[in-house]
């Protein structure tokens, strides 16, 4: 899966690994209860945007990252 500006964060955490990758990167409220009810509806470019994030470094690590589809997931 290829991950642009316009992924969600529901989309992403849905790869293993990604997680990690965000942490890594300071994005914010990976686990609150309110960005639970919002999070398939941000993408990790307004994110970025709104906590003034490295949108291209954050994109570069996490498509470089090899992630098993979640079908395949352990």
């Amino acid at each position: 899966m290829k991950i642009t500006k316009e992924t969600t964060l529901k989309e992403i955490l849905e790869q293993t690994g990604a997680e990690k990758v965000l942490k890594k990167h300071n994005v914010p409220c990976l686990n609150c209860p309110m960005a639970s009810q919002e999070i398939s509806k941000l993408t990790i470019g307004h994110v970025a945007e709104i906590y003034n994030l490295d949108l291209k470094k954050i994109l570069e690590e996490l498509n470089a990252a090899d992630y098993a589809p979640p079908s395949i997931r352990r």
